[in-house]
């Protein structure tokens, strides 16, 4: 690294608290566990509370071991104390700290110090269990901006500088070897090769990169060399745009979160007066010994907290929105990992969502002449057009291999076609007016043929010469291979299909019935898709639209969950819609609603879980069967441990594209 390029790196580090490039603190990523100061302090304590039973128990030193045991609950519960009282005095609420603080506290008054001591050790060791454990979902915000690196490799002036992705401007030129990360979004102005976007998009297959083509931050440069110029600052990349998203996707709440946290702070003022009753009752009304029942009611406190139910929910909605960030999908929010398992009908856009979104041909139908002669003719007059279905011409040509003649005397003949002269010859190529406008009757076999291909949706367009027509190009806008796959997943699913298109009844039809919808609406303007969306509604409840994130807004707005496709080269999309599919794929769909129904069903087995231990518990705590280390080691530390194992089971729901932690020559290398 050169002294500028140190100067450089030195002034990014110092000058800057965060990453710029992914609008994420680092400090929002957990601390490693061995350098968690909390370990050294549960040491500490574990060993107190080993001495403190050693002299109680061994050496019968009552007072020895109070001492100790009153040791081990200043130093584990101090920070546990210090939130349950600025929670009541400051906010005038009374959480699972405070109800804890009680066990404890009224322990050592009642002659059971070695309990007092347990109860706030084993609930000092479960709130670190069970922070490092949400941090493992938590994380993953941390391990999508590490997918990009902190420096670029940028030419300036002729020369090669390492610099920090903060110091590299619009236009600079960044180089890519073999095996590298891309820094920073770019467009591709020297070499070519592959890239694996996977981390990007969860797309499976590496994708081909040449001049021209956009490269994103965060993907990895597979074989090739590429010299990229920046189109976007390291704030502003695609990468940067999802981490963001899904660092405040974490902060919305969903109806079943809300209402836990409302029932939490209505239940834990309950169990305090219920756990007041159980001591003083039995005591000043039937007479029974105070210290048992002031014994019992403690134990009822710990029992009873909500610790486990409350965190339930939160963690298992964060395990599936990571989940589905690593996999492409991004989800705004738990509110919609809720509402999407409550879908009944999928009402697709038919441009750019089951279809390709761009013409292709189709076919080619010789009549006088061979398919590469009416290739050929097509295609060297269409090749000095620039409208969509010349260049779909054009394309095709090329991949043919067809060698473009020398066409004289060329004219446009606006919205019909193009006419032209090739070897002393003339031609056409366009619609049947600009056939029947150069007085070429069409026979009634080519009129039934070109029908024939117009009934499957594709647009016809007639070649000939001064005797006639010689021939048919049929263009078309592709259905995407995965499309009719989703639809049918989707039918098995319990969930019906609808397409809303803008596009002509038959060419609607056709489509419908290439995908295999259940139903489709055609000629619809946009204000009208929102309409079919409210009446797509009443009789199926919720309804998700999936579209392209900008002719579809209204739509993807107005539906209970908008869907937007291909957000990777939209902007829009990432701000439209509720959940975005980072690649075109509509494959994505029925993983979506796994991920989602997962998510729901893991939050339902938290909470039932939950709520039928703490009432078992709470049961056995009036005959005395329960005691406060049990209630906190079982009813709290095991029983949250296990409602947060359970929630990261979602990181097994899949695309079936495995992961990558690291590019091919940090493999090689043995990083």
């Amino acid at each position: 690294m050169t002294n500028n390029d140190k100067s450089s790196h030195e002034h990014s580090e110092t000058q800057t608290p965060y990453c710029s490039s992914c609008q994420v603190d680092y400090s929002e990523e957990a601390t490693p566990v061995r350098k968690d100061r909390r370990i050294v302090l549960i040491g500490v304590t574990s060993v107190l509370l080993v001495i403190g039973l050693v002299l109680e128990l061994v050496l019968d030193l009552q007072l020895a071991a109070e001492m100790v045991y009153m040791v081990t609950a200043a130093i584990a519960g101090f920070s546990i104390a210090k939130a349950g009282l600025k929670a009541l005095l400051f906010r005038r609420q009374l959480n699972i700290n405070f109800l804890v603080t009680i066990a404890s506290v009224g322990s050592f008054l009642i002659g059971h110090g070695e309990e007092g001591a347990a109860v706030i050790f084993l609930f000092y060791v479960a709130e670190f269990l069970e922070d490092h454990s949400s941090d493992r979902a938590k994380n993953s915000i941390a391990a999508l901006l590490k997918l990009a690196p902190d420096v670029a490799v940028v030419r300036r002036n002729g020369t090669e500088m390492t610099l920090h992705v903060h110091d590299v401007k619009i236009d600079d030129i960044i180089i890519i070897r073999p095996g590298e990360r891309v820094p920073l979004d770019g467009t591709v102005m020297s070499g070519a090769s592959t890239l694996n976007q996977a981390p990007i998009t969860g797309e499976s297959k590496p994708v081909n990169k040449a001049i021209g083509d956009e490269v994103y931050a965060g993907t990895i440069n597979n074989e090739g060399y590429l010299e990229v110029i920046v189109t976007r600052l390291s704030d502003e990349t695609v990468l940067s745009k999802i981490v963001k998203l899904v660092a405040e996707s974490q902060k919305a709440r969903s109806p079943t979160e809300k209402f836990i946290d409302k029932f939490a702070r209505y239940y834990t003022p309950l169990v305090l007066v219920l756990a007041v009753i159980v001591a003083s009752v039995p005591t000043l009304v039937f007479g029974l010994p105070a210290e048992e029942w002031i014994y019992r009611a403690l134990v009822l406190l710990v029992v009873s907290c909500p610790c486990a139910m409350v965190i339930s929910t939160p963690v298992a909605m964060v395990s599936g929105i990571t989940s589905g960030a690593r996999n492409g999908v991004l989800i705004k929010g738990s509110t919609y990992v809720e509402e999407v398992s409550r879908v009944k009908m999928f009402a697709f856009d038919k441009t750019g969502t089951l279809t390709e979104g761009k013409l292709a041909v189709t076919d080619v139908i010789p009549i006088d002449a061979s398919p590469e002669d009416v290739l050929t003719v097509a295609a060297s007059l269409e090749l000095m057009s620039e409208h969509p279905i010349a260049k779909a011409i054009v394309t095709m040509a090329q991949e043919k291999g067809i060698t473009f003649k020398q066409v004289d005397n060329f004219s446009a003949v606006r919205g019909k076609g193009v006419v032209g002269s090739i070897d002393e010859k003339q031609f056409f190529v366009g619609n049947r007016t600009l056939s029947e406008d150069l007085r070429f009757p069409i026979s009634t076999s080519i009129e039934n043929r070109a029908q024939e291909l117009e009934n499957k949706g594709n647009t016809v367009i007639f070649v000939g010469d001064e005797t006639g027509v010689i021939g048919l190009v049929a263009l078309g806008d592709r259905v995407r291979p995965d499309s009719r796959d989703t639809v049918s997943e989707l039918r098995k699913m319990g969930i019906r299909t609808a397409m809303l298109t803008g596009d002509n009844q038959r060419t609607a039809q056709a489509i419908a019935e290439q995908t295999g919808v259940d139903e489709y609406r055609a000629e619809l303007l946009p204000q009208d898709k929102v309409t079919m969306i409210q009446s797509l509604s009443n009789p199926s409840g919720s309804v998700a639209m999936v579209g392209d994130g900008v002719n579809d807004a209204p739509a993807l707005a107005k539906a209970s969950v908008g869907i937007a496709m291909g957000a990777i080269g939209s902007d829009v999309a990432l701000e439209t819609a509720d959940i975005v599919l980072m690649n075109d794929d509509v494959s994505k769909i029925p993983y979506l609603i796994k991920l989602s129904k997962k998510t729901m069903r893991i939050v339902k087995q938290n909470t039932i879980t939950s709520i039928v231990l703490k009432l078992s518990l709470a049961v056995l705590v009036f005959p005395g069967v329960i005691t406060l280390w049990l209630a906190v080691a079982l009813g709290d530390m095991g029983l949250t441990l296990a409602v947060i194992a359970n929630a990261m089971r979602l990181s097994s729901v899949s695309t079936g594209i495995p992961e990558i932690s690291e590019t091919p020559s940090e493999a090689s290398s043995g990083k």
